[in-house]
């Protein structure tokens, strides 16, 4: 068929070249933009769960909820030293021994649940539970660099806390079940005061459970939750004298009163009780204990104390009178009080004082 404007023909199967050809263009341009947008969300979700600054804090909470301590220490800024710690206005001296996983309690359901931005501090802020305890803490992260094209994180405050820790009572206790003695935490060693609060770095968040359960005292775990980071925690333990203890004190001021009464003299040296006369004795006396004090034992600064108590010794004697010469027999009951102080030794003995008064 002749061209009407008398070109050369064209092909009918050639018409359309030209529209599919950029209509494929077209799709391969589509294809070409939804492929980096892919990529750019996936760099940007990579970003968030991996290298942002909320993944950094939920890689150092999933540490110590698996009670990874040695790990979790060596995140960047964590670790603390002792000038950090002043300028902080906490101890210098704060020990490091319960950084470790015996001392960790359980945390759990860690979630982030706010990120914001203050220059270059980022405040990432999470819930969580410790043992059955729900809080939120807020941590402050800053650029550590970068490793290629990789951001590094680092903690701008460290996420250590300081615990200061007064147990009365006893020299040893336990922390979350990690056992624990002052003369090992104290910076003055086996001379360190029984009543002194002992700092002891701890991990945040977590919750810390403070018990004394020895042969001479007891006490109920005490639970405190450090929640804040380079903060101090006081904590306050006054342990309780044990059942046990209580006993063997009381055969201990037997004894001695038992010893007393064998003394053959009216006045028994060093012990609570005695008999005064204005005549002649005749013979030795003797003695014996009619009621024992029941003793009980209350706490006493870094010590114990036994609290004033009744007891009857008896006497029996014979009088012989300066005015004519008579004798007359003295058996009565002779009625004191007792008290005494409990020092507890550096071995873990206790040495008792006892002391009183005839009534």
């Amino acid at each position: 068929m002749d061209n009407a404007g008398g070109g050369p023909a064209t092909p009918e199967g050639v018409r359309f070249a030209r529209p599919r050809l950029a209509l494929e263009l077209t799709a391969l341009g589509v294809v070409g933009v939804l492929l980096v947008l892919a990529l750019a969300a996936g760099a940007g979700a990579l970003y968030r769960e991996v290298y942002s600054p909320r993944a950094f804090v939920r890689h150092y909470l999933e540490l110590l909820e698996d009670h990874r301590a040695a790990e979790a220490l060596a995140v960047p800024g964590v670790a603390i030293d002792a000038a950090e710690l002043e300028a902080a206005g906490l101890p210098s001296t704060a020990s490091e021994a319960l950084l470790r996983p015996d001392a960790l309690g359980t945390l759990s359901d860690a979630e982030i649940v706010d990120e914001t931005v203050d220059g270059d501090i980022t405040r990432v802020s999470v819930t969580y539970r410790a043992g059955t305890h729900e809080s939120r803490t807020t941590f402050a992260v800053k650029s550590d660099g970068e490793t290629g094209f990789l951001p590094r994180w680092r903690f701008a405050t460290s996420p250590l806390a300081v615990v200061d820790l007064s147990v009365r009572g006893s020299m040893r206790f336990s922390v979350n079940g990690f056992e624990v003695d002052k003369r090992q935490v104290s910076v003055d060693g086996a001379d360190a005061d029984p009543s002194a609060a002992v700092p002891l770095l701890v991990f945040s968040p977590g919750l810390y459970s403070v018990a004394v359960d020895t042969a001479i005292s007891a006490t109920p775990g005490v639970a405190v939750l450090a929640d804040a980071p380079l903060t101090g925690v006081p904590v306050d333990v006054q342990a309780e004298p044990t059942d046990e203890f209580i006993s063997v004190v009381q055969q201990r001021v037997e004894d001695f009163l038992t010893t007393c009464a064998e003394q053959k003299v009216l006045q028994p040296t060093g012990c609570p009780f005695g008999y005064t006369v204005r005549n002649r004795i005749e013979g030795a006396p003797s003695w014996s204990i009619a009621q024992q004090p029941k003793v009980t034992i209350v706490p006493d600064g870094a010590g114990w104390r036994i609290p004033s108590t009744g007891a009857v010794a008896h006497i029996d004697v014979d009088i012989r009178s300066i005015f004519d010469g008579s004798i007359r027999n003295v058996d009565e009951d002779v009625p004191f009080s007792v008290d005494g102080k409990i020092t507890v030794l550096p071995d873990g003995t206790a040495s008792i004082l006892v002391s009183g008064s005839s009534d």
